[in-house]
């Protein structure tokens, strides 16, 4: 079973669309984001591809960054991208999260990939692994809805925001802002409220 969701089958094409893009979509974004976060914190990229554009991003906001995907041949390319930051070819649900704790995680374009039970399990996995007080940002449809995905023609699916907030508040994590980017991605920001 392909536990990259698809992206293994297409990493060279998503390489060469989105794999080299050093200011890409999402970029500004995330680089707001990371104002309210320390430097020096500790962060975990989930479904970090290449590491370029986003892990680069926190990286150069000189964050101490740990990284996870699921197929082999973006974690290659992430090694040559980024060679000195600790990555794990694995799929987020299974992964022990390099058995510590974190001051931010981040899923960008990832979530939704997963099944519903996956998505479950692994938002109850993140609250799991945050630092009181920490920080989360993912990326998901508003709405709930399923489609299928353009790249890997497998179905894609969101819960929609009030089954995010609901499973979210579930594992001590609350939304703090909702936001679009440039490429009209949906942002769940949120932080963790208790130990």
């Amino acid at each position: 079973m392909d536990k990259s969701n698809g992206y293994e089958n297409i990493a060279k094409r998503f390489i060469q669309i989105r794999g080299e893009e050093i200011d890409g979509i999402g970029t500004s974004s995330v680089r707001n984001w990371i104002k309210s976060i320390p430097q020096n914190s500790t962060m975990l990229d989930l479904g970090c591809g290449t590491g370029i554009p986003i892990t680069k991003v926190l990286v150069e906001n000189k964050m101490k960054v740990y990284a996870i995907d699921a197929s082999p041949t973006l974690i290659s390319e992430f090694q040559k991208n980024l060679p000195y930051i600790p990555v794990e070819c694995k799929a987020v649900e299974n992964s022990e999260f390099f058995n510590i704790k974190f001051d931010a995680i981040i899923a960008w374009g990832l979530i939704f990939l997963l099944t519903s039970d996956n998505q479950v399990k692994l938002l109850q996995k993140i609250g799991n692994s945050l630092n009181p007080g920490g920080k989360f940002l993912f990326t998901a449809p508003k709405q709930k809805t399923e489609w299928t995905d353009i790249l890997t023609n497998r179905k894609s699916r969101s819960l929609g925001a009030e089954k995010y907030k609901q499973i979210l508040s579930k594992n001590d994590l609350t939304v703090i802002q909702e936001f679009k980017d440039e490429g009209e991605n949906y942002y769940f920001e949120t932080t963790k409220i208790r130990n």
